[in-house]
């Protein structure tokens, strides 16, 4: 067992050549070198066809044959000499994951020889087939032909030795079978909506683009390690493993001296990020031993969500060249801290303007202040749908565990601007405002740019917190894709910005001037979103006690919070934004509840299997020599002589015994329940049942195979300990 759990020392010393040596130290000169940004474009593109791209990336026009040649061959010669001899539609099938299938640039020629090539329409479109993505019965299985179109807004990039360019997947009727689509579609009605509010400020924007920056956190465990523990193998997390003696009680780790192993991991990694023009700034360790997190600059939504899953990929890529598995389920190690994903989110306009930043008069705050309280607005009325979008089996072990945001959606946005919506309420009279109103409230958001970043307080505690130019989305699980969330967040603000600019619109028409319309409404809104706003300790029992009294959900499993996915209203919300049909709504709730019941049931079997063939055979084992053991001193001492010296080992049989038992009894009803279990129809009854029945089983099976992995000897024990995962460097 010693061979297997430290070979990683002495492969980590010998590994093998990095597959990218660093360029060079400034970062500058490789930046982006592997992706066919603008300044590609420019080099290999007739100004003409710059000039269509360009329009197509930012304002979604079509591109023409002609023009999507010139693309391709144009794109083609760059990806060669990157070094590509193949090229694939990059794309997010409903796996939670990315998808690819690679074709090679070279085409056999009628000679005997072969040429390279690469047209329009392979760029534009392509048809993978389709019928092993889960589609929620949105197409039979027989129904194979699916589409992936090509996302000019995301540039292409060279991976290895291939041309990967990001798309959208739609069956073959038309509907979504991915991430990508609905979320440029949340994006378009985002950037309507805002445009439409900004021009009661500044009639020059055209454009609002929704700007995300992602905080991705991850653990890092030596992959010898890894291999010997089937139940991170298989479930992505230790379903056994008693807590280490030393753990993050100390807050040691925390932002500490980066470890050798990992730094060396994390410089190869980012190299990787930024010859891809991934904009990765931060690395830190984080609260738990082996745990560590990386942020970059924000982007444009899209594109941020497509870095963070390349991302996602690089960290495994990189990895195995170290010799790590990078573990990015929500909660691997019981007793230590999750991993999330904060989704740090932000309005900004095509004049250089960010819509959650105070500005520096009055005007610009009112202007903030819309859009900020507009955003409470929306979580407020839309909780629920907030919480169904970060709804996994992974994040249900995360969230409300004293570690990580609870599973009660509330908003956290400091003392001061608590003070200044209290402010706004309480000065906007009834009827038409006074001068002496009206000087009062400009005084008061006059104020606002003494907000900055580091006096506006975070709270760790709260899932959706404003952080002085932005909301951080810190409920969002490790492993998800940003999509997910992101999706439904800017959905319903813009929903909420329409409502608004029609409510603002009525008032001027009855009358009321423009600034004391916006006034009027935002006052409104501030009274019907306070419940949503909490200041105090998430993780406190006073909280769910406080948050049941104002009528606020607490969902504390994925069955329960993706019920609202089946609300009429909800329907009514994405379809009349023209991002998620109640097809495909209806076919997300689906595959959403599968990948819960298949992981749960995976996790069962794991945890039965090793409970029964690794946990019972060692603990018999170790009790046959304490028998035996027990048995030589009744053959060399006297009888009350060995009664007495092995009263210890006969104490200790009995205890694994019970222990035995207990593993035994409930890994029974665990089969017997999965049984049942997976006999009924229905979906909903089946994630339930996982939820509410075997899941318990489970943790009770733990509980006894954790205090075994305490009584007997530490060099049977038959996979490594968390000790081990933890603290080998």
């Amino acid at each position: 067992m010693a061979t297997i759990r430290f070979k990683a020392l002495e492969d980590a010393v010998n590994r093998k050549p990095l597959f990218h040596q660093k360029p060079s130290n400034r970062i500058s000169e490789f930046y982006g070198q592997n992706v066919f940004s603008a300044k590609a474009m420019r080099e290999y593109l007739t100004d003409e066809a710059m000039e269509i791209v360009t329009d197509a990336m930012e304002n979604g026009t079509r591109i023409d044959r002609k023009i999507a040649d010139q693309v391709a061959s144009a794109m083609k010669e760059w990806a060669i000499s990157r070094g590509a001899t193949h090229y694939t539609h990059w794309f997010q099938p409903l796996t939670g994951s990315t998808a690819e299938k690679h074709d090679s640039f070279a085409k056999p020629a009628s000679d005997g020889t072969a040429i390279e090539k690469f047209e329009g329409t392979m760029l534009i479109q392509q048809e993978p087939d389709a019928s092993s993505f889960p589609s929620g019965g949105i197409r039979n299985t027989f129904e194979a032909r699916g589409y992936t179109l090509w996302d000019p807004s995301s540039p292409a990039f060279v991976l290895g030795n291939t041309l990967c360019i990001p798309t959208i997947f739609i069956s073959y009727t038309g509907f979504s079978l991915d991430y990508k689509m609905p979320l440029l579609k949340a994006l378009t009605a985002v950037d309507s909506a805002a445009t439409s509010v900004c021009q009661y400020f500044d009639k020059n924007v055209k454009k609002v683009h929704a700007t995300l920056g992602w905080e991705q956190e991850y653990f890092l465990v030596d992959r010898a390690l890894y291999e010997a523990r089937p139940d991170l193998a298989l479930t992505g997390r230790a379903l056994f493993g008693h807590n280490p003696a030393k753990g993050q009680q100390l807050d040691d780790h925390y932002f500490g001296i980066i470890p050798r192993r990992a730094m060396e991991f994390m410089k190869h990694f980012e190299t990787e990020c930024h010859i891809l023009g991934i904009p990765v700034t931060t690395r830190h360790n984080e609260v738990a031993p082996n745990q560590f997190e990386v942020a970059p600059m924000f982007e444009e939504t899209n594109l941020a969500n497509d870095h963070n899953l390349l991302l996602m990929d690089i960290l495994e890529r990189v990895g195995r060249e170290h010799n790590f598995k990078v573990l990015l389920h929500e909660k691997p190690f019981e007793g230590l801290n999750g991993s999330g994903k904060h989704n740090n989110w932000a309005l900004a306009t095509d004049t250089g303007v960010n819509l959650l930043k105070p500005g520096k008069n009055p005007k610009s705050n009112l202007q903030f202040l819309t859009f900020f309280i507009n955003t409470l607005k929306a979580v407020h009325v839309h909780a629920d749908i907030l919480r169904a979008a970060i709804a996994t089996a992974g994040n249900d072990h995360r969230l409300g565990a004293n570690e990580a945001p609870p599973a009660i959606m509330s908003a956290f946005i400091g003392t001061q601007l608590s003070g200044l919506l209290s402010a706004i309420e309480k000065n906007v009279k009834a009827g038409t405002m006074t001068p002496e109103d009206k000087t009062e409230l400009k005084l008061e958001i006059g104020r606002i740019p003494q907000i900055l970043l580091d006096n506006t307080d975070r709270n760790r505690t709260s899932p959706f917190a404003f952080t002085g130019n932005k909301f951080e989305f810190r409920a969002v699980g490790s492993s998800a894709n940003c999509a997910s969330s992101m999706v439904v967040l800017n959905t319903i603000v813009a929903n909420q910005l329409n409502e608004f600019k029609k409510a603002v619109d009525k008032r001027i028409k009855s009358g009321i001037k423009k600034d004391e319309a916006i006034l009027k409404e935002l006052q409104k809104l501030i009274k019907e979103s306070k419940s949503i706003i909490f200041e105090g300790d998430g993780y406190s029992d006073d909280w769910v006690k406080e948050a049941k009294k104002r009528g606020l959900s607490n969902f504390r499993t994925t069955p329960e919070a993706l019920a609202v996915w089946k609300k009429k209203e909800v329907h009514e919300l994405f379809e009349s934004l023209n991002v998620l049909s109640a097809p495909e709504i209806e076919s997300r709730l689906e595959v959403a509840l599968e990948d819960y019941v298949l992981r749960r049931q995976i996790e069962a079997r794991v945890c039965g299997d090793i409970a029964q063939n690794h946990i019972i055979p060692t603990a018999i084992n170790y009790q046959n020599r304490l028998i035996t053991n027990v048995k030589g001193m009744y053959e060399v001492f006297p009888t009350t002589t060995a009664k007495k010296a092995s009263s210890m080992q006969s104490e200790l049989i009995l205890k694994i015994s019970d222990h035995m038992n207990g593993i035994k009894e409930n890994v029974d009803k665990l089969l017997e329940q999965r049984r049942k279990v997976d006999s009924l129809g229905s979906l909903e009854k089946r994630a339930k049942m996982y939820a509410d029945v075997l899941k318990p089983l489970t943790d009770v099976i733990r509980e006894h195979s954790d205090s075994l992995e305490m009584l007997i000897d530490d060099e049977l024990w038959p996979m490594p300990k968390l000790r081990e995962l933890l603290f080998t460097r």
